[in-house]
C-alpha cells in the first residue's frame, strides 16, 4: 500500500469514528505499528490531526489565529455569545476570554447591565468600551498576536489577585477524554489561572471544537461547570460529556 493511500485511509477512519487507534489500523492494513504511527506523526504535522497516546483525534479547526477564526461557525458564536450574555447578573465579576466567541459575548450583554469585566483580551476590552455600565479591567502581559491576549507572568500574578463570581473560557478542543485544550502553552497557564480565580467557569463550545483536540491542556472538562453548545448539536456528541456528569446547556 502507498503511503498516500495509507495516509488516506486513516483520515477516512477519522472522519467516521472521531479516532484512530494505531494498533487497530495496523492490525487492518496488516502493517506494524511504527508505520503507523510514522505517518500519524506527518499528518500531524500538515495540521490534519493531532497524536494522542496510542493514536490520534481531530485537529480542531479553531487552531488559525484570531483573523481566521472569525469566519467559522459564525452563526453558531453568535447563538453561544448571546446566550451566554444571558447568564450575565447585575452586580457580578466576570472573567471574559480571549476569541471570537468571547467577543460575540461582550456585544450581546445587555445595553443597562451594571458589571465589572476583567479581561486580557485588548479586542475585548475594546468591544466594551462603550457600555457606559460596565467597568473594564484589562490583564497586561506580553501580547500574543496570534490570539491578541496577554499572557506570561505578569499576566498570571494580576490574575491571581481577582476574585470573580463567573468566567466563560474559551478553548479550541473539548474531548471527553483529553479535556480542555488550546495551541499554546503560556494561553493555557493563563486560562488555568483564569478558571481557579472564578467561582464559576462556563466554556463556550462552538461545533468544530468538540471532539477535537489540541497539544496543551487546560483542565478536565470535568473541571467547569458547563459547557455551553449550539442548539442544533447533536444529543450523539453531546452524550459523552453528560455522561461524565457535565452540564452541557445549548444555546
Amino acid at each position: 500500500m502507498l503511503t498516500s493511500e495509507r495516509k488516506a485511509y486513516i483520515l477516512d477512519v477519522l472522519k467516521r469514528e472521531g479516532r484512530v487507534v494505531a494498533k487497530a489500523v495496523s492490525r487492518e492494513l496488516g502493517l506494524s505499528e511504527d508505520t503507523i504511527r510514522r505517518d500519524l506523526r506527518e499528518l500531524a504535522g500538515e495540521g490534519l490531526l493531532q497524536r494522542v497516546h496510542g493514536g490520534a483525534l481531530p485537529a480542531s479547526p479553531a487552531m488559525g489565529d484570531l483573523h481566521q477564526r472569525r469566519d467559522v461557525s459564525v452563526a453558531g458564536k453568535t447563538a453561544i455569545g448571546r446566550a451566554a450574555a444571558r447568564l450575565v447578573r447585575p452586580g457580578q465579576v466576570i472573567l471574559l476570554d480571549g476569541g471570537t466567541t468571547a467577543i460575540e459575548l461582550a456585544r450581546h450583554l445587555d445595553p443597562n447591565l451594571r458589571a465589572m469585566v476583567v479581561t486580557h483580551s485588548p479586542t475585548v476590552a475594546v468591544e466594551l468600551a462603550g457600555h457606559a455600565g460596565i467597568e473594564v479591567e484589562l490583564i497586561g502581559g506580553r501580547l500574543f498576536r496570534h490570539s491578541m491576549v496577554a499572557v506570561g507572568a505578569t499576566a498570571v500574578e494580576a490574575i491571581a489577585r481577582i476574585r470573580a463570581d463567573i468566567y466563560f473560557m474559551g478553548v479550541t478542543g473539548i474531548h471527553p477524554e483529553i479535556g480542555l485544550t488550546t495551541g499554546d502553552s503560556e494561553e493555557a497557564a493563563v486560562k488555568r489561572a483564569l478558571h481557579r480565580q472564578a467561582a464559576e467557569t462556563v466554556v463556550l463550545a462552538s461545533r468544530e471544537k468538540l471532539g477535537a483536540a489540541s497539544p496543551f491542556c487546560v483542565a478536565d472538562v470535568t473541571d467547569v461547570d458547563a459547557i455551553l453548545v449550539e442548539e442544533d448539536t447533536p444529543e450523539s456528541v453531546i452524550a459523552p460529556y453528560r455522561a461524565l456528569g457535565v452540564t452541557v446547556v445549548r444555546a
